[in-house]
């Protein structure tokens, strides 16, 4: 479909927020393996012989057991899905003071703006059965992380169930902007370095929202998200999820934005009056619509 230009919106940046982890008593998460295990996929004998082939290869413990065969996709989609009920028990809390402009000033220009978008995008079908969208900026420094923030934010107060990920592995901020002090997130996740229930961050002034990161990983952003683990944890968070929000780098400084695009459902670009040039704009949607990526709509940014 072809986007139009949605009301112009303005970004302030959110000043520095404190924050605090409140105490509770956790649940054991299992391990993928352990799953596996339990499952009867696996054996004693054969996680020892995946083991030595994870610390040989330097690889994750789902791609070395599909190395030798053991496992299917499947197997390792449905582990996932085990790890991810086990986490919705077990969710880091945040009591912070989330400082972003539309919280603090519900009634000013900018949080308006911000309940347009989310109308306008509500009257489009999103959210529905499909609960995945990735916000993508045109040209670099587009302020996609600011808007992304306030419009999970925003979907949140409506009750729904938001998550918030920060694919943007390049230039991370999430973990900032809501003042929190780990990082650990997403990359963690996709290399087996962390559970769900470690990196998925409730936030107490906001319940109906949750964030995950960015995390940390010495792999290339494009190899993270090329790895079989992505679209089988994408799969499952968008299935425990109302909404689904991507932060994504800009579309003409990386490849990531595209392919993080072509697992959701829709990709909503956002558009500087001033300094997008309408080739770019152009060039854009041909890329997206030859990968088969339905774009919502676009935001004319005015500042």
């Amino acid at each position: 479909m072809n986007p139009s230009i949605l009301p112009a919106v303005e970004f302030v940046k959110p000043q520095d927020a404190s924050s605090s982890l409140t105490s509770s008593t956790p649940r054991q998460i299992r391990r993928i393996g352990q799953i596996l295990l339990e499952m009867g996929k696996l054996t004693l004998d054969d996680i020892g012989n995946i083991l030595q082939l994870q610390k040989k290869k330097q690889v994750q413990f789902g791609v070395a057991a599909r190395q030798l065969e053991l496992i299917s996709d499947n197997d390792i989609q449905h582990a996932l899905a085990c790890q991810l009920d086990d986490s919705r028990l077990r969710t880091k809390h945040q009591s912070i003071a989330v400082n972003l402009p539309i919280l603090n000033q519900p009634d000013s220009t900018l949080a308006e703006s911000i309940r347009s978008v989310r109308t306008q995008l509500i009257l489009r079908g999103f959210p529905s059965s499909q609960n995945a969208l990735a916000i993508v900026g045109i040209r670099k420094n587009a302020g996609t992380s600011h808007f992304v923030a306030s419009l999970a934010a925003m979907y949140s107060q409506l009750g729904k169930r938001t998550l918030l990920i920060d694919a943007n592995f390049k230039n991370p901020v999430q973990h900032q902007l809501f003042g929190l002090t780990d990082n650990r997130g997403l990359a963690d996740l996709l290399t087996d370095h962390a559970n769900a229930a470690d990196v998925l961050v409730t936030l107490d002034s906001l319940p109906n929202l949750t964030l995950l990161p960015s995390g940390t990983s010495q792999m290339n952003s494009s190899e993270l998200l090329g790895l079989a683990q992505f679209k089988a944890i994408h799969e499952m968070l968008t299935s425990q999820f109302d909404v689904v929000l991507y932060d994504t780098p800009d579309i003409q400084e990386t490849i990531d934005a595209l392919m993080i695009s072509h697992y959701c459902d829709f990709a909503l670009l956002l558009v500087h009056k001033h300094r997008s040039r309408l080739a770019d704009v152009s060039a854009v949607n041909k890329q997206m619509a030859d990968n088969g990526i339905t774009i919502i709509g676009s935001i004319l940014i005015d500042c």
